[in-house]
């Protein structure tokens, strides 16, 4: 009998975390290394929010547990946010608060999906979504989309994809890990093609905040408001508010959906730490100052990035939209000699980069893309500047 589940140890490990603590190691040992891998804001978490969540640190009623699916003024000041700006409009009752966006996915999945359920995935994807999707015993449907179609799949594409088992369709805009940000008119036609299928669609929000230039973030069930009752949409402050390490996310959700995710996190984590729901409250309730400065420093990082990567004889890149990721290929490279290396994957050729040039990426297999990587830009200006110098050094050969 074997120790560990079949279950669980066909689990891969989060790549994203695995390249991030690589370098977190190497670092440690001493060598001079950049990392371009975990998707994490390098700026603190505004300083009210700290505040906030110091103060219920002081307050018993914080030291105690608390409804399993959030503070009751928690999940009311989420609903209001949903309302401000996805245009969706639900009720506190519609919320469950969770231990993380990643967390609300993974509930997601376990709530709507039996065994052989398929979920229409469009690649490249972030990297825990097929997981998920494995746990709760569903089947992930792959719609690999390129740089040429705008890292955006297509009404054609979907329909083409769907099986009398095809339940659920997963959608992500701003994109991790692309930086692609779909236009209203796609969102919509997307949703409406949705709804006319009778699939439910999970609608991670996690970026809505962070767009660049002319694009702007669009809500599927607010543009598609039939969708409303066979949709979830997850969310968190991580990535908005600089608050990846405090854990809090959320599920917008149908109540039966609510109810079950409810049932579920009260057998497995209970209630989201209470300090930390209170810190998010303040941070949803909030003005969004501090972020549209965040955005500002992202939104000229992500171009000058940009600019650096496509100046590299070979490497392809989409410019970003959204997010703090560009997501360069780098196919042309593979089989050439790099140093003491000859890579003929992007797993091969980031370790090279990792060895070489002490530069540490994502590869995109990670992402159901091979022959690309994801970089981020969310570190410092002068870090960005040195990993992207030592790159094309690297690259040139």
């Amino acid at each position: 009998m074997a120790r560990i589940s079949a279950r669980i140890g066909a689990i891969k490990e989060s790549a994203t975390l695995a390249v991030d603590a690589r370098a977190k190691a190497l670092r440690a040992a001493g060598e001079d290394i950049v990392g371009f891998g975990a998707g994490e804001p390098d700026f603190p978490t505004p300083a009210h929010i700290v505040e906030a969540a110091a103060v219920a640190c002081r307050d018993p009623k914080a030291h105690h547990y608390s409804p399993t699916p959030g503070l009751p003024e928690l999940r009311e000041a989420i609903a209001a946010a949903t309302a401000r700006h996805s245009q969706v409009e639900c009720a506190a009752s519609g919320v469950v608060v969770t231990n993380g966006g990643k967390h609300a996915v993974y509930q997601s999945f376990q709530v709507l999906l039996d065994p052989g359920d398929e979920v229409l995935l469009p690649a490249p994807y972030w990297t825990s979504y097929p997981e998920t999707i494995v746990l709760a015993g569903g089947v992930p449907v792959e719609l690999p989309t390129t740089e040429a179609t705008g890292f955006r799949v297509t009404v054609d594409q979907l329909d083409a994809a769907v099986t009398p088992r095809t339940k659920v369709l997963l959608f992500v805009s701003p994109s991790n890990p692309t930086g692609a940000v779909y236009p209203p008119d796609e969102v919509e036609a997307i949703g409406r093609w949705a709804a006319d299928r009778g699939l439910w669609v999970v609608t991670d929000e996690i970026y809505e905040h962070l767009t660049f230039g002319t694009h702007e973030f669009s809500s599927m069930p607010g543009l598609v408001p039939e969708l409303a009752d066979r949709c979830v949409i997850v969310n968190g402050v991580a990535k908005t508010y600089a608050m990846t390490g405090w854990r809090v996310g959320w599920m917008v959700a149908p109540p039966d959906v609510v109810g079950a995710a409810g049932n579920l996190q009260s057998h497995s984590t209970s209630n989201v730490s209470n300090v930390a729901q209170y810190a998010a409250l303040a941070a949803v309730t909030g003005d969004l100052d501090a972020v549209g400065e965040m955005r500002a420093v992202y939104e000229r990082r992500g171009a000058r990035m940009h600019e650096l990567l496509a100046a590299i004889p070979g490497v392809e890149c989409l410019e970003p939209q959204g997010a703090f990721y560009c997501f360069p290929s780098l196919q042309s490279f593979l089989g050439r000699p790099l140093g003491r290396h000859q890579p003929a994957t992007t797993v091969e050729l980031c370790a090279a980069l990792l060895d070489e040039a002490k530069v540490a990426l994502v590869p995109g297999e990670a992402f159901g893309a091979p022959g690309y990587a994801r970089l981020t830009f969310a570190l410092a200006d002068d870090q960005l500047e040195e990993g992207c110098r030592r790159l094309a050094v690297a690259l040139a050969g």
